[in-house]
């Protein structure tokens, strides 16, 4: 009888045991973002309902999006709160890499992605890029003066009247140093200068650069695809322009997801990276606001957004990249803000 009520407790021990290994182990995942909220909040949520794994989301503002959760990331290394990096550029993710702070990952579809979108050594994939275009005020520009390449916007006819985002934060800073790695120093810094030189206004955001070219304070707008045809779908007065597309192209900007060092809910980390680097995510991305160009093959395009074949994307090195980026913000400290 002793013997029984023995086994019965040791049962009942082992129950609580399991019960209580499931309730130390929570289907949740903790993702940074990078990416805007409007367009990457639909994504995660999407996910969480498929999945029923429970999604915490942390953004970042628009002004310092990307540096400050790199920062924040770094500064995390020895003490992990984040599964997962959606980070919506390349220079930024390569610096994290650099630091210690990814692991690898090859997510599902890692070789549905080509090479230049992707870490050699899985620790970082991209998934859904923007490019970065020209936007212009049709209602103040002719046509037939819309420029082609962007050195053009050094011409006289554009004295005062071209804006860009600061580029020591998002995409901007990423642009101009794979101007550097093309073009090398001396071209691009003159460059820089010459823009300086016609009135080059400096804004605190891609978006912000959209909205001076929308509301007519600006002729002509360095920004990403995303911001451009948010104002295209609202019928605003603006055409958007790939530049280059005889000689250097157009820069492509893939989202990148990757895996955080000493993850605490890796398994799940690891399923919401597989969904993020899927046809599903980057058909939802495309058809959204956010205007993302898939970069798996044969991805469904929503009406009026050319495919990457269609598209002559920049071709570059982004660690290249990546080292150039600081010679470049140095150079933007010194000489290009005021």
């Amino acid at each position: 009888m002793k013997s029984k009520i023995i086994l019965g407790l040791t049962f009942v021990l082992a129950i609580l045991i399991v019960i209580n290994l499931n309730k130390s182990e929570p289907q949740e995942v903790v993702i940074y973002v990078s990416h805007d909220q409007d367009y990457s909040e639909p994504i995660l949520q999407a996910f969480e309902k498929e999945s029923g794994i429970k999604v915490k989301a942390v953004y970042d503002t628009e002004a310092s999006k990307t540096v400050g959760l790199t920062n924040r990331l770094i500064s995390e290394k020895n003490n992990t709160q984040a599964d997962v990096f959606w980070n919506n550029e390349v220079t930024r993710t390569i610096q994290l890499q650099k630091e210690g702070v990814l692991t690898q990952y090859y997510p599902q579809n890692y070789e549905k992605i080509s090479a230049e979108f992707k870490d050699v050594d899985g620790y970082w994939t991209g998934f859904a890029a923007r490019a970065r275009v020209l936007v212009v005020n049709k209602e103040n520009l002719a046509s037939k003066d819309y420029p082609v390449n962007l050195e053009d916007l050094t011409k006289s006819i554009y004295k005062n009247q071209v804006t860009l985002a600061d580029p020591r934060f998002g995409t901007t800073g990423s642009h101009l140093a794979a101007l550097y790695t093309l073009w090398g120093e001396t071209k691009t810094f003159q460059y820089l200068r010459d823009l300086k030189s016609n009135g080059l206004n400096i804004a605190q955001s891609n978006g912000q650069t959209r909205d001076k070219v929308v509301n007519g304070e600006m002729l002509i707008g360095f920004t990403d695809t995303d911001d451009a045809y948010d104002s295209v779908k609202e019928n605003k007065p603006v055409d958007v322009i790939y530049p280059n597309p005889e000689d250097i192209g157009t820069l492509v900007i893939p989202n990148t997801a990757m895996l955080i060092k000493g993850s605490p809910n890796e398994k799940n980390a690891k399923l919401l990276i597989d969904y993020l680097v899927s046809s599903t995510s980057e058909i939802l991305l495309a058809r959204s606001k956010a205007v993302q160009i898939p970069l798996i093959a044969n991805t469904d395009l929503p009406d009026g957004l050319p495919s990457l074949a269609n598209l002559k994307p920049m071709t570059i090195n982004w660690n290249q990249v990546t080292d150039n980026l600081e010679p470049v913000l140095s150079f933007v400290e010194a000489e290009l803000i005021q």
